[in-house]
């Protein structure tokens, strides 16, 4: 008999409130500025990856490998390296030649706080610590469960991926999107390293790819609720809250699930994906209470 989704509720505050200490942590020792010229780069990074941020992927992380009762300390540092890709993506994303930010995670932007060319470099130095950490023993003792990892984030990071549906993104403003197009780039830029996260807790708890149906299933549709909790706070957050730049998406005339869907039905539709991803997870007790409080954050938060 499964157990109702409804019951005890898990404090997702606490929870997030402990991985971001453990993922800032973490970077503090990773991070630790050295004593010579490359000082100003590790500033930078750590000005981009510290202090700030949900930390939903890290968490998404830890929660998925829960289910199968993976070390924490090596749970966390596999969310830290998909962290380390998420910011790296934020700095490159926030520069002039893409979206041209200046507030991120409620502080100047990296190239504002510092420069071009060390914001550039910043987010490439994360996104090889990102493989640097999953390479490492500390992160599992059997290597062809780090290759698999490796090659798993390597795929979701690059043009299969996150960096793909980037493209996708640039490309937009020269012939409009419909909805199965903007599905397919959010599911790409947003999508796939949250696939990823869910898909590293099959990995580590060393279930073969056609056990982790399920998780791939929830990871698709907490992917899209998230993005599209996403558009409606570009249309009605305050940017107190957000701590980024609100109204950007019509400024720059990009089509989004709320500009085609409309509020109301892009909310019922987020809503409708929540519910089918707690569908994923009820063959699992309370092992997976943590996935579905961060499924409902996905369309409840505002930030």
């Amino acid at each position: 008999m499964t157990r109702p989704v409804a019951d005890a509720p898990i404090p997702l505050a606490s929870a997030l409130e402990r991985i971001r200490a453990e993922v800032d942590a973490l970077f503090d020792e990773l991070l630790a500025v050295p004593p010579d010229p490359r000082a100003r780069l590790y500033e930078a990074m750590r000005h981009a990856a510290m202090g700030g941020g949900k930390r939903l992927r890290p968490l998404l992380v830890v929660a998925a490998c829960g289910l199968f009762h993976t070390d924490r300390r090596r749970a966390l540092r596999v969310g830290t390296a998909v962290e380390c890709i998420h910011v790296y993506s934020l700095i490159h994303d926030d520069l002039p030649a893409m979206d041209d930010d200046d507030l991120r995670r409620g502080k100047p932007t990296l190239h504002r706080a510092f420069d071009e060319a060390t914001a550039i470099l910043a987010g490439d130095s994360l996104h090889a610590l990102a493989f640097e950490i999953l390479a490492d023993e500390a992160t599992h003792e059997d290597p062809f469960v780090r290759a698999e990892l490796v090659g798993e984030l390597a795929r979701a990071a690059g043009p299969a991926g996150m960096a793909g549906g980037q493209m996708m993104d640039l490309s937009a403003g020269a012939t409009p999107l419909d909805l199965p197009a903007v599905t397919r780039l959010q599911q790409l830029k947003t999508g796939a390293l949250i696939g990823f996260c869910l898909e590293a807790g099959g990995i580590m708890g060393r279930v073969p790819p056609e056990g982790r149906t399920r998780l791939r299933g929830y990871a698709r549709d907490v992917g899209l609720a998230f993005q599209i909790a996403d558009d409606l706070l570009d249309e009605e957050g305050e940017e107190a809250k957000t701590g980024k730049k609100v109204g950007k998406d019509r400024e720059q005339g990009k089509e989004t699930f709320v500009s085609l869907l409309g509020r109301e039905r892009a909310r019922r539709q987020a809503e409708l994906l929540i519910a089918q991803s707690l569908e994923y997870l009820e063959r699992y007790g309370p092992e997976a209470d943590l996935l579905r409080a961060i499924a409902r954050f996905a369309i409840e938060r505002d930030h």
